[in-house]
């Protein structure tokens, strides 16, 4: 019996010895790897290196008009260990941020030192500059000085871009993007059909309305 046993449990293990060895020497010839070029679109994925949420942001005009002040002073509360917003509020790691929307980029500031990089990049800090920083310095102004990685949430920007213009700038928001023209009922999209090139009569050759006319008229 315990002859049979121990042959029995002998053959498992060797079967399991060999099965592994099996595993490991296919491993080694077979790899799984992701195709250059996907045979389908599966939705939700994203290509690597593509930022997925970039085509997604509405307009920073259009968030303005929803845009939550109160909202915007939390998200600042991410902001307070390096700056402060206070009128004449003392400079820290970042500049004070008071009356901060519609001022030139990189200047003023009590003295603040601004990297070269931002003092180079020549613009003033309106609304849409302001949310292309805010989701990422590093990618708005190379070489930047602030080490704040960025708010991806687009809402997010735009509340506290209004809360910071609630502290000293006051400028008016911004005017909601024009909505695009419906084509009547019933209408399709319009096509753009090319002139014909053969004469008309008492017209020009590609001309269908031009009428036909008379020295001096």
């Amino acid at each position: 019996m315990d002859d049979r046993f121990n042959t029995i449990a002998m053959m498992a293990l060797g079967a399991g010895i060999v099965a592994l060895g099996a595993t490991i020497v296919s491993g080694e010839f077979f790899h799984p790897e992701k195709p250059e070029t996907p045979g389908y679109v599966v939705e939700g994925v994203v290509e690597e290196g593509a930022d997925a949420g970039a085509a997604a942001d509405p307009p920073i005009a259009m968030r303005m008009q929803t845009a939550d002040e109160a909202k915007g002073e939390e998200v600042f509360k991410k902001c307070a260990s390096c700056h402060t917003i206070n009128q004449g509020g003392a400079n820290g790691i970042g500049p004070n941020l008071y009356a901060t929307v519609g001022e030139k980029a990189g200047e003023g500031k009590a003295g603040y030192a601004f990297s070269d990089a931002l003092k180079g990049k020549g613009v003033s800090w309106g609304f849409d500059e302001l949310d292309q920083w805010l989701k990422k310095p590093s990618a708005y102004v190379p070489g930047t000085k602030m080490s704040f990685a960025g708010l991806s949430n687009a809402v997010d920007r735009a509340n506290v871009i209004k809360y910071l213009n609630s502290q000293g700038s006051n400028l008016p928001m911004p005017a909601a993007p024009a909505a695009a023209p419906e084509a009547p009922a019933g209408q399709g999209a319009k096509t753009d059909t090319p002139p014909s090139t053969s004469p008309q009569p008492g017209g020009t050759p590609g001309n269908e309305t031009a009428p036909a006319t008379k020295p001096g008229q």
